[in-house]
């Protein structure tokens, strides 16, 4: 299973290369970084069934850095919400797959978002919604480490915290770089665990690439809210974004794509 795990990861980055190429877009940086973790999400946590959307005890998953967007289309794709040649309307005039999520125009997609910070209170919102309810859907949100920067995100915290929300689990895409600099830089992170710790969540410190570290993280039990951290890089998987800002700006040009994809193995 490890190993259809690690060929779907690899699918999704060489069709993320062929979308923000051919769209001549950006954001690959920060969609390489979150891929393994939506192969765990999609194909061995979330209850969620592409041919029953509706479903009212389905699993919700909200991608907060929706910058990141093309790394979810691909997913989506590869779990059959919509066909492969749909791909090859990212972000161009007239395209149904836009740079921040609609959920009007794009299957599975639970909220539209771009703003950082909002996915987050949405998800909880959802997560207190089915708490009080008694729905038995659990709510998963990837919010960024530079997103983490934001008032909203804290003021979530401590509310999950405070309703004691088992059903509302946080995944934070740790790869060091926002837009503007290292996140260290900008606003100090390295306390994240500390943190979240002190605001009474179950908190759980992972190598966001590896497989089963994620997946045991997300099986973990917890009787409150619980945050992920994954450590992860930045562009990863091509050796000349990963750890770079510019690949937060960057579309590849002619030879840079035929070198990424080399690496990634598509060729």
């Amino acid at each position: 299973m490890t190993e259809e795990l690690i060929e779907l990861a690899k699918k999704i980055r060489l069709n993320v290369l062929d979308m923000v190429t051919y769209s001549k877009t950006s954001h690959i940086g920060a969609a390489y970084s979150i891929v393994e973790i939506l192969v765990i999400l999609y194909f061995k946590i979330l209850k969620i069934d592409p041919l029953d959307l509706k479903n009212k005890n389905r699993d919700k998953f909200i991608l907060s850095k929706a910058h990141a967007s093309a790394a979810l289309y691909a997913t989506l794709v590869e779990k059959e919400f919509f066909p492969k040649k749909e791909l090859q309307k990212y972000c161009i005039d007239g395209g149904s797959l836009p740079a921040h999520l609609d959920k009007t125009l794009v299957p599975g997609i639970e909220f539209s978002l771009g703003s950082l910070g909002h996915g987050f209170s949405v998800g909880l919102g959802m997560a207190i919604s089915n708490h009080q309810i008694k729905n038995i859907g659990n709510v998963y949100v990837i919010i960024g480490d530079g997103e983490c920067n934001e008032g909203s995100i804290w003021e979530g915290v401590m509310l999950a915290s405070h309703l004691k929300l088992s059903n509302f689990t946080a995944i934070i895409d740790y790869n060091k770089i926002q837009s503007f600099g290292r996140t260290n830089d900008v606003i100090n992170q390295e306390s994240l665990f500390e943190r979240w710790t002190s605001f009474g969540w179950d908190v759980v410190e992972v190598d966001g690439h590896d497989l089963k570290q994620l997946l045991d993280a997300f099986l973990l039990e917890h009787d409150k809210p619980k945050v992920i951290i994954a450590h992860t890089v930045k562009g990863k998987g091509v050796s000349f974004m990963e750890n770079k800002l510019e690949w937060h700006y960057k579309s590849p040009n002619d030879d840079e794509f035929m070198i990424a994809k080399k690496e990634l193995g598509g060729c």
